[in-house]
């Protein structure tokens, strides 16, 4: 695909017109005086007066109102120009307190001193995703889900309340509604290049924020409210990812490629270049912040070529759609017809599965969602979540570089980099999900053969323990389930001599998990048929974790001799119960790996047989949960539990038999 040279905007031609020329059409010059009072506080009915209505429904007229306010914006950007860095801290930074994030404020302060486009651009992203938040926390002082929307938070009545419904008018002039500057998600989803934003409306955004904390202190005076603000989003299990590898050789390397990748439009090249700067300054927020809107809008001239709609290249208009990641990671277009983008991307699996992985799964990361919300603390944003983010774009640099760039590919720094890509696998897909909540419950039961227990002949001494010949034949019950399933298991797995030892094991189900299963576009019986599988894992899970805390009480209790008749009665029941328990529960792990492996047959059922084998599931999980109940410290049933066990091992032999799994339906 070669360079689009010809591309000199992103934004339609009502949309351009709006941010670049219509704020700019009145030429009046605008004293700071008539809005800001001798203690620098924001007078704003002189700002809300800017704000026009239509007569027909007393609506909102965007078009006017971005017109009379255009003067003020450059007045409130010269009078901060005219402050000391000094003057405005000692002015302004108590104002800013209620946003939580005060140093977000008083950096953009900086940039606006020196104007450099991409910094405003950076600016204005960071603010206007901070001031979401704290108008979030604004919100629940009168409400309580928040609107995800920042359209539907402006709206809201809970803000009206607490701040006036002129003063919500003027900040959705600015952000939020479609019909107004939309600023916010003009730049989060890459359709504004660095020239295009007015420093003036990053200045003036800065100025209302510092105006809404004055508004905000009078009202939680007078109501003698506490602003609660909600915590920082906080990644964890960082080491899952670690995809791409990256060094200082890689980085210079990709200096080069975004100058000739035909992945960059040439009016963005000053953001991946500046997104690239400050990675290497260990400014890994901004890099991120920075590189996503242009993963998107890289994505979407792929998008836009390969699906024959170049119209779809520019902002939408407020009555249309706009085109944003979800759209292009999606298998269908609006239209119904095939998605053409993960053919073009030659490793669509890993291209697709990566970016859903980062933004959309719900158990991943969701980078962008929680930066641009303002969900997370920037001072401590994480290295490793933007080199997974830097990496991959170096990998769609290199696979849309310039066939004199091809050789780049092959380069020994950039080959490993292209080889993680080409392996990539979901880590935060539900199926991938699943695998590892798998392995952690195997690992669990795998300690209870180091539980500390009581020596066989005190046990023996005990009058009226009965059950081990139940034990023995649940084993022999779940033994012969084990021959049924070994046609769908890898060879050479079981030994016929022991086939629980031989079979039930972590290895065996790691051999299993490590298949490759596509997760790309699942089905929805297949994600249902994967959340009644998670859920039948962490009931396992928790059975195990209780077994283990409950026999280490009771065999401390039991050597310092503090437990009555009954209950030493009862925690040799649990032993007894354990000998069944362990081989029960790595069975269901079993099945649940094998039913994984084979979840794309789901869709081979018809309705009726897909509901019997949901309803089958289902009887699997309440089994489960029925567990959970009995081996908790306040039940101990121990003999129900055996009941229990009894029925599902046969109710599990029966659709074994009548080979109504999907296993079955996989061969």
């Amino acid at each position: 695909m070669a360079l689009l040279d010809s591309v000199t905007t992103c934004l339609s031609q009502p949309v351009h017109y709006a941010i670049c020329k219509l704020g700019f059409e009145k030429k009046d010059t605008y004293d700071i005086s008539n809005i800001l009072s001798g203690n620098s506080e924001v007078c704003w009915q002189a700002v809300t007066e800017h704000v026009c209505y239509l007569e027909s429904d007393q609506s909102v007229d965007y078009i006017k109102s971005i017109r009379s306010l255009g003067p003020v914006c450059e007045s409130v950007n010269l009078y901060f120009k005219s402050l000391t860095k000094e003057q405005f801290v000692i002015q302004y930074e108590s104002w800013f307190h209620w946003t939580n994030c005060t140093e977000v404020f008083l950096e953009v302060f900086d940039v606006l001193q020196y104007t450099q486009a991409t910094e405003v651009a950076l600016g204005l992203m960071k603010l206007t995703s901070y001031l979401e938040r704290a108008l979030g926390d604004v919100y629940l002082l009168k409400g309580n889900d928040c609107p995800f929307l920042l359209r539907d938070l402006l709206a809201s009545e809970q803000l009206a309340d607490v701040f006036g419904q002129a003063v919500m008018n003027v900040l959705r002039v600015f952000i939020g509604s479609p019909h107004g500057l939309n600023l916010r998600n003009v730049l989060w989803h890459g359709f504004a290049s660095p020239q295009e934003i007015p420093a003036k409306y990053c200045a003036m955004l800065l100025f209302l924020t510092a105006g809404l904390g004055q508004l905000l202190q009078t009202y939680l005076l007078q109501t003698e409210r506490v602003l609660v603000h909600r915590p920082y989003v906080i990644f964890i299990s960082l080491e899952e990812l670690d995809a791409f590898p990256l060094n200082n050789e890689i980085l210079s390397i990709a200096e080069e490629l975004v100058q000739q990748s035909s992945f960059v439009l040439k009016i963005m090249l000053p953001f991946w270049i500046a997104a690239l700067t400050a990675f290497k300054q260990s400014r890994y927020a901004d890099s991120v912040i920075l590189l996503l809107p242009q993963l998107e809008v890289g994505l979407r001239l792929l998008f836009t070529t390969t699906n024959k709609c170049p119209n779809r290249l520019l902002t939408a208009e407020s009555s249309a759609l706009y085109t944003t990641f979800d759209e292009m990671l999606a298998k269908h277009l609006d239209n119904e017809e095939v998605n053409q983008l993960p053919v073009v991307l030659e490793e669509p699996a890993m291209a697709s599965d990566f970016l859903w992985d980062f933004l959309n799964h719900q158990e991943g990361p969701r980078i962008r969602d929680r930066l641009s919300h303002g969900e997370i603390n920037l001072e401590t944003f994480p290295r490793e979540v933007a080199n997974q983010i830097v990496g991959f774009a170096i990998t769609i640099l290199c696979r849309f570089s310039d066939e004199d760039m091809c050789s780049l590919k092959e380069h020994m720094v950039i080959k490993p980099l292209m080889n993680c890509a080409s392996c990539y696998r979901s880590r935060f897909h539900p199926i991938s999900q699943l695998k590892k909540q798998v392995l952690e419950c195997m690992k669990s039961i795998h300690l209870w053969p180091e539980l500390p227990t009581v020596p066989e002949e005190q046990v023996q001494t005990l009058k009226g323990l009965e059950g081990n010949a139940e034990a023995t034949t649940l084993i022999l019950m779940i033994s012969e389930i084990i021959s049924q399933l070994q046609h769908y298991m890898p060879p050479n797995c079981c030994s016929s001599d022991d086939p629980i030892h031989s079979v039930l094991t972590e290895r065996l189900l790691m051999e299993l998990c490590d298949k490759r299963i596509c997760t790309l576009y699942s089905p929805r019986p297949v994600l249902e048929v994967v959340g009644v599988l998670r859920k039948i894992s962490t009931q396992c899970h928790q059975v195990s974790q209780q077994v283990i805390a409950g026999a280490g009480l009771r065999y401390k209790q039991w050597v310092k001799k503090t437990l009555r008749s009954r209950q030493r009665h009862n925690y040799l029941r649990m032993l007894n119960s354990i000998k069944f328990l362990s081989p029960v529960l790595r069975l269901i792990l079993l099945l649940i790996t094998l039913e994984l492996v084979s979840v794309h047959s789901v869709c081979k059922k018809n309705h009726f047989d897909y509901q019997q084998y949901l309803k089958f599931l289902k009887s699997v999980l309440q089994y489960t949960e029925n567990l959970v109940t009995y081996t908790s410290p306040e039940k101990n049933k121990w003999d129900e539990t055996m009941e229990l066990t009894n029925k599902i091992l046969i109710k599990i032999r029966k659709i074994s038999d009548r080979k109504l799994m999907l296993m079955h339906l996989a061969t």
